[in-house]
C-alpha cells in the first residue's frame, strides 16, 4: 500500500507538481532526438578476434559482428522517463506525456517535410549543398514515420499500463520488477511493431527477426543497467513532490487527457 510517510493521492482537485513538467520535457526531448538524429547513422560494433576467431598473419584483428541504428542507444531512455512518470505520478499523468510525445513527433515530421520541400534559394550555394543532406537525414519515408509513431504509441502505453498494474500487485515493493517487466513488454511490442511495418518485404525475414530480437534485448538491458539511476530519481521525486501514486480504480483508456 502507499508509503505512510507520503500523503495519498486524492481526487479533491488537481495538484501542481514542481518537477512534473521537467520530466515531461526530458521525455519529449529524448523521443524527438532519438527519432530525428538517431536514424541518421548506422553503427558497427566490433569484437576482437579472440572472441570471434579470425586470424591473419599479423595476428589479432577486429571483426565487425553487429550493426545498429545510433538512435537505439538513447531511445530506451524514453521508457525510463515513462517508468518514472507512472511510478511517481500515476498512469493518467503519464498518459498526458505520451500524447505530448505523439503530437511532438507529428509536428516534427510535418515541419521536416515542409522545410525540405520549400524552394531552395538558387543564389546561395550553401543551401544547394545542404538540401540533399536535409533530405537524407530528415526526409524519412512515410512508411517508417508511420511505423515509428504506431510502435511508440502502443509500446509506451503498454509500458505504463503494466507498471501501474504491477505496482498495485506488489504493493509498491520491488520497484525493479515493474520497471524491467514493463520495459520488457513495452519495448517488445515496440520492436515487434516497428520493424515489420517499416521494413517488412524489404529486408529478408531472417534479418528482420534477428534485428527485432537484438533491439528488444538491447533496450531491456539498458533498463537493467540504469536501474540504480531509476531508483535514485524515483526516490528523489517521491520525497520532493510528496506523492506516491497507486492506480487503484484508474480508467486505463489511452484515449483521454484527463488527470
Amino acid at each position: 500500500m502507499p508509503n505512510a510517510s507520503l500523503p495519498p493521492a486524492t481526487s479533491a482537485g488537481p495538484r501542481s507538481f514542481r518537477y512534473y513538467d521537467l520530466v515531461m520535457a526530458g521525455f519529449v526531448t529524448v523521443l524527438l532526438c532519438s527519432n530525428l538524429i538517431g536514424p541518421g547513422k548506422t553503427c558497427v560494433l566490433n569484437l576482437p578476434a579472440d572472441i570471434v576467431p579470425k586470424w591473419t598473419e599479423g595476428g589479432l584483428i577486429w571483426v565487425a559482428v553487429l550493426s545498429f541504428g545510433a538512435g537505439n542507444i538513447f531511445f530506451p531512455l524514453s521508457y525510463i522517463f515513462g517508468d518514472v512518470l507512472t511510478e511517481v505520478y500515476g498512469f493518467a499523468k503519464a498518459r498526458r506525456v505520451i500524447w505530448a510525445g505523439c503530437f511532438a513527433m507529428l509536428f516534427a515530421t510535418v515541419m521536416a517535410q515542409v522545410v525540405i520541400h520549400l524552394p531552395v534559394d538558387p543564389e546561395e550555394s550553401y543551401n544547394q549543398k545542404m538540401q540533399p543532406a536535409l533530405e537524407t537525414l530528415f526526409g524519412g519515408t512515410w512508411r517508417i514515420v508511420a511505423a515509428s509513431a504506431v510502435a511508440f504509441w502502443v509500446g509506451d502505453f503498454a509500458n505504463s499500463y503494466v507498471l501501474a498494474k504491477l505496482k498495485v500487485m506488489t504493493k509498491g515493493k520491488y520497484l525493479w520488477t515493474r520497471t524491467i517487466g514493463s520495459t520488457f513488454v513495452g519495448q517488445g511490442l515496440d520492436s515487434l511493431i516497428f520493424y515489420p511495418l517499416a521494413f517488412g518485404g524489404i529486408w529478408q525475414n531472417d534479418t528482420l527477426v534477428r534485428i527485432v530480437v537484438f533491439n528488444w534485448i538491447f533496450k531491456v538491458m539498458v533498463e537493467v543497467v540504469l536501474t540504480p539511476a531509476t531508483y535514485a530519481v524515483v526516490g528523489f521525486l517521491k520525497r520532493r513532490e510528496g506523492v506516491d501514486h497507486f492506480d487503484v480504480g484508474t480508467n486505463f483508456t489511452p484515449f483521454s487527457l484527463k488527470d
